[in-house]
């Protein structure tokens, strides 16, 4: 195989976008996945939860450590921890703050945002705000390490991507702690964080390294929206786990000498147990008023298609409200919301629409026995107290940068090469060498073609969605993004203006394996 879309890869296709059965007393249909891809699913050695038995946490907020008249300073320590996510187990973890998910972030537009990652993992690290309008140096580029204490670069060492044609080396390292600086000139947003090193994003962001950072501004909160204790954020995540608890992945070498998986998972890894806020399929107790979810795929590489059962009977269950970069221009109502790996979709769900006593489950289509259940909402209170939130008709003004004013069109080919890893145009990853330099200021057409499933995230600005095939755009493909899930052999243009900062940013497949395995550009701002 040179690249080409082979059967067996388009039921590989069909597999990272569902198909997953679970082990530990989940029934497996004739012994064999769903996809038709037998061994694509990473099967849990222990014994795994009914549904439905535990709380839904809710990540703690941080507290700055400092603010003056223009910043908050807030302070995180990467650290081991050992989390109870199994009954009766521990499960050894690498967290923010000794939690999975990280403590969440509240920022203010334009408010001056300022971080301080301490790194006590036995392994160098990269932090990455998803969706972040962040200058060059405080984005993650995927070689400027925070270098675990005590070590330097030497020791450390910078391994190189699967098919890279050498080892990568560090352009920039820090001992022990680095501070990203995020400038929040940007909407309202629900974005997050994660760790972004070269070649091992995948089992590090398996491992528990990533959290939510949330953008408040006048615009979204002089709106009645659902909020306080009813604007939730849920990080969506599948892991799998070992017979002692452990995250169980499939490293090519747990030492991190050697980049990627091994090969029966380089289409990426799925996990068979569905984590919602780090716990398996929780439950969550409602009143009959609205609720606002902040829908996060944190997920290496599963797409879900999430939809609520029982549905109400008129329909239009998760009514959206915003996508990766912040409100959309009006509401859009959805019986199943597909949702891709890095990809956000805030909703408001009216439980009021439940007679009292309803379960309702969080439901993902895309998934087979304990991959389909993702979450509960238990539905109390015989009488619907007073709600003073609503979704008005109109939620933000969004104005569109113009195709017709781009400055260049270009195309972009995501392919696999052979069996040595992913590419784009041809090309695996290698650091400091773009495959575009644009003009700040400028607005550009980029149009992404695929071989795969993949999910296409561009750093530095939001774009819009302005075709697939050729036709108008998908039905989530509202707002402004930040990642654009692309089905096999589908090409979709993207409109954005690049504007701000100067510098190396990356625009990169989100399926973490594939990422890991060379997926990765470089463009360069000037």
């Amino acid at each position: 195989m040179t690249g080409g879309i082979t059967r067996r890869r388009l039921l590989a296709a069909a597999a990272v976008g569902g198909g997953a059965l679970t082990a530990g007393g989940w029934a497996v249909a004739g012994g064999t996945l769903t996809s038709g891809q037998p061994g694509l699913l990473l099967r849990s050695r222990a014994p795994l939860p009914r549904p439905y038995e535990v709380p839904l946490p809710v990540p703690s907020r941080l507290a700055p450590v400092s603010t003056s008249g223009t910043a908050d300073v807030y302070e995180i320590t990467q650290r081991p921890a050992r989390l109870r996510i199994l009954p009766g187990l521990e499960t050894d973890a690498w967290t923010y703050g000794g939690t999975f998910p990280g403590p969440t972030i509240v920022s203010r537009s334009g408010r001056r945002t300022v971080v301080r990652h301490r790194n006590e993992l036995p392994r160098p690290t990269v932090v990455h705000l998803h969706g972040g309008h962040t200058p060059y140096g405080s984005d993650g580029y995927p070689t400027a390490l925070i270098l675990p204490r005590n070590s330097t670069a030497g020791t450390a060492g910078t391994a190189g991507m699967p098919g890279m044609s050498g080892a990568g080396s560090a352009q920039d390292t820090a001992s022990g702690q680095r501070t990203y600086t995020y400038p929040m000139d940007q909407r309202a947003a629900t974005l997050w964080y994660h760790d972004h090193r070269m070649g091992f994003t995948g089992p590090n962001v398996w491992h528990g390294l990533a959290g939510f950072h949330l953008v408040h501004d006048d615009e979204e909160e002089a709106l009645p929206l659902p909020a306080g204790e009813r604007d939730i954020p849920l990080l969506i995540a599948d892991r799998s786990f070992a017979a002692d608890g452990s995250f169980r992945y499939p490293a090519l070498d747990a030492g991190q000498r050697t980049a990627g998986v091994t090969d029966r998972y380089m289409d990426g890894v799925l996990g068979d147990v569905i984590l919602v806020n780090g716990a398996p399929w929780p439950v969550l107790e409602t009143q009959r008023l609205r609720y606002r979810l902040r829908l996060l795929n944190g997920s290496n590489a599963r797409r879900y298609r999430l939809a609520l059962d029982p549905a109400p009977p008129d329909g239009g269950a998760l009514v959206q409200i915003g996508a990766d970069g912040g409100l959309l221009g009006r509401p859009l109502a959805h019986d199943t919301l597909d949702i891709a790996p890095g990809e956000r979709f805030d909703v408001v769900v009216d439980f009021a629409r439940y007679r009292p006593g309803t379960r309702v489950r969080l439901v993902n289509r895309l998934g087979s026995g304990g991959t389909a259940a993702v979450m509960r909402f238990d539905v109390v209170g015989a009488r619907p107290p007073a709600d003073d939130s609503r979704v008005p008709d109109r939620l933000s003004a969004i104005p569109a940068p113009l195709a017709e004013q781009a400055a260049a069109t270009r195309t972009f080919h995501f392919q696999r090469r052979g069996g040595s890893g992913w590419t784009i145009n041809g090309r695996p990853y290698e650091p400091g060498r773009p495959l575009a330099t644009v003009r700040l200021g400028t607005t550009e057409v980029w149009r992404f073609v695929t071989d795969f499933h993949h999910p296409v995230h561009l750093h530095l600005n939001h774009f819009q969605v302005t075709a697939r095939n050729g036709r108008s755009p998908g039905p989530y493909d509202a707002g402004w993004k930040d990642t654009v899930d692309l089905r096999p052999a589908e090409s979709v243009e993207i409109v954005t203006r690049f504007t701000d900062y100067p510098g190396r940013f990356l625009l990169h497949c989100h399926n973490l394996e594939h990422e890991d395995m060379a997926m990765m550009a470089d463009f360069v701002t000037e």
